[in-house]
């Protein structure tokens, strides 16, 4: 998979038009994104439409950018399984075009998803230890948090912001999810 600064994106960008896939949930989005950025959740992106609607540009390569990176090179993965093979990752994400003073679009603040999993994840091991004094059972509540929590590390992969991400709290629609 291939990388890119965002430096060398920004002068892409002032050379012409790009296509910018922002992977991020769409309150993400809303709350800061890239100028030029399209947003398309990971877990709604379908390379293949995406390709379709290109109109004569598939050799012209996709630049995918998230918060960090993470989930822009699982979308890379994702137009790449497509058979799309000119896709390139944002190296930082959106945290490092923001750091590098690049001009973004700002909009109405949210808690991040991972703080949310953060939130939810000890709350549910602090109801698991205090339930455990009632019935010794609960105590699985949260070793079965602490098994999730250690998957999501391992595997890049974390059910419970999968989860959170669908809430309506993290939803948004029509202007409000522009800025």
């Amino acid at each position: 998979m291939q990388l890119i600064s965002v430096r060398e994106l920004a002068e892409k960008q002032s050379q012409g038009e790009i296509d910018l896939i922002d992977v991020r949930t769409p309150v993400e989005f809303r709350e800061v994104h890239a100028i030029g950025a399209k947003n398309i959740p990971l877990d709604r992106l379908k390379p293949k439409d995406i390709g379709e609607q290109r109109n004569g540009r598939s050799a012209e390569p996709i630049y995918v950018i998230c918060r960090s990176g993470g989930r822009s090179s699982q979308a890379a993965q994702k137009f790449i399984d497509a058979g799309m093979e000119n896709v390139i990752s944002v190296d930082g994400g959106t945290a490092a075009w923001e750091q590098a003073g690049l001009p973004v679009q700002r909009g109405k603040k949210a808690i991040s998803l991972e703080r949310q999993v953060r939130i939810a994840a000890g709350f549910l091991v602090l109801v698991g230890a205090i339930l455990s004094f009632v019935n010794p059972y609960f105590v699985g509540l949260s070793a079965f948090v602490g098994a999730g929590l250690m998957f999501a590390g391992i595997t890049d992969t974390c059910g419970m912001a999968m989860m959170l991400a669908k809430m309506p709290w993290n939803q948004c629609s029509g202007q409000s999810c522009s800025a």
